[in-house]
């Protein structure tokens, strides 16, 4: 559910911006705000599950979660809606590190790698499915048919609490350990003035965004006097375990911000409609499914950073190929063979970034290692929503005739054209990002496997 509903905005906003009449800004929040409560939340939530009980918080944030997302249905604005979603991101935040920590508990080192790439796989396919799932039920119920993206969170909900129940055992915890409220309060003020900065198209976006960064850094600073941290900055002196966040964070934006606009991108200018989306993004999830298991098996012998770093380059150049094709746009042959090659690129490198973190984690901190690797997906991908999101705004260029703005559907020659450039420049960041992401896997390849 965490990982559906964090992507299938990606099919579903367009919809949504008319079913609410939502402005491009709010657009973006709409998933902004999930991603913001759900990036803060997640370093409570991992450090929740340490100190309760993992089962125990990962059955009250699904709770939570499924209540949420009924709010979600119900919104009757995008102001609504926005409230919805952030009151989903926090119910996201308790719930996501607890489905990692339980698998890496459940399983000794020596057998965590195939167990951890299973995760990996169910996860990340859920994630590349939510556009198939959005496309197939936008399809089939018409404008408001968005509420029951949503609304199925009740079944799925009601059936995971259901297996919770009868296949975890009870974890006691560790009773009497403190929480840090004032480092959730500063992460949750500093991300968020970040991504307002990013998003507001207004005079006050650097404002925001500085004072979001100087906030952010004063999180860290409280973070490393606090006597119990969310995030215990000392794990970050462990090298690999810095590396494998990092190549996380850059490659999530490139990822994420690709996964989220590409659909919008192919409604609103190249003239696809959900269902044709949601069957070109089915191949990415199949790929995904079946190959992240067999890589997490395969990183157990030689290490993660191998696959992690080929993959990262195969990513790389697919976005540079949807550079190149941006334009002149046949969908079919030039755009779905790229996302056949990025889905294979990521199926290679998923699996073993969350074997390379949580290998380098003691057994006391499982669920720590989890929430910071949580969070630096979830913050990357708010980072490529707003920073993407941005990009394209200014490469589209300033409404007018024949140019209703990005992501607003139109068939006139001056719109497409300009929603190609904007797709380009969100492309050629997003490769820019992945190679990076490739570098820094390569330079822990000589490193001996934990």
């Amino acid at each position: 559910m965490g990982f559906i509903d964090s992507s299938v905005t990606a099919v579903a906003v367009p919809v949504i911006r008319v079913s609410l009449s939502a402005s491009l800004a709010q657009t973006q929040w709409i998933s902004a705000a999930y991603l913001l409560t759900l990036s803060a939340l997640v370093l409570i939530g991992g450090a929740m599950a340490d100190r309760f009980g993992t089962a125990r918080v990962f059955a009250g944030g699904i709770l939570f979660f499924v209540l949420a997302s009924l709010l979600c249905a119900a919104a009757m604005g995008p102001g609504q809606l926005i409230a919805a979603r952030a009151i989903q991101g926090l119910a996201a935040g308790v719930m996501v590190p607890g489905s990692m920590a339980l698998v890496a508990r459940a399983y000794p080192r020596a057998e965590r790698g195939k167990a951890l790439g299973l995760w990996a796989a169910a996860t990340t396919a859920t994630s590349a499915l939510g556009p198939v799932l959005g496309g197939g039920v936008l399809s089939l119920g018409g404008v408001e048919a968005w509420r029951l993206i949503f609304a199925m969170n009740l079944p799925l909900g009601i059936a995971a609490l259901l297996l919770l129940r009868r296949y975890t055992r009870p974890d006691p915890g560790q009773p009497g350990a403190p929480i840090d409220r004032p480092g959730a309060v500063l992460a949750t003020l500093g991300l968020g003035l970040v991504a307002w900065g990013l998003i507001s198209p207004g005079a006050d976006s650097l404002p925001a965004l500085c004072v979001g960064l100087m906030i952010f850094g004063g999180f860290l600073i409280w973070e490393k006097r606090c006597a119990h941290p969310m995030i215990r900055l000392g794990m970050f002196t462990n090298r690999a375990f810095a590396a494998a966040n990092l190549a996380t964070f850059l490659l999530y934006i490139a990822i994420t911000g690709i996964g989220f606009y590409l659909p919008m991108t192919a409604m609103s200018g190249w003239g696809l409609g959900p269902i044709e989306i949601a069957l070109a993004l089915l191949p990415t999830s199949v790929q995904i499914a079946v190959l992240s298991t067999l890589v997490g098996r395969l990183a157990d012998p030689i290490g993660p950073f191998i696959p992690m770093t080929a993959g990262a380059l195969i990513v790389t150049v697919a976005q540079t190929g949807l550079v190149l094709v941006a334009h002149d746009v046949d969908f079919w042959w030039d755009v779905f063979p790229l996302t056949i090659l990025s889905g294979f690129g990521i199926a290679l490198v998923l699996a073993p970034l969350t074997i390379a973190v949580m290998a380098e984690a003691s057994e006391a901190e499982q669920g720590a290692a989890s929430g910071i690797n949580n969070v630096m997906a979830r913050a990357a991908t708010l980072v490529a929503v707003a920073l993407l999101g941005r990009i394209a705004a200014v490469a589209y260029g300033e409404p007018g005739p024949g140019l209703p703005g990005f992501g607003l559907t139109s068939e006139t020659p001056a719109h497409v054209a300009a929603n190609g450039t904007a797709f380009a420049w969100m492309a050629g960041v997003a490769a820019i990002l992945s190679l990076a992401s490739a570098l820094v896997s390569a330079s822990q390849i000589r490193r001996r496997p934990s």
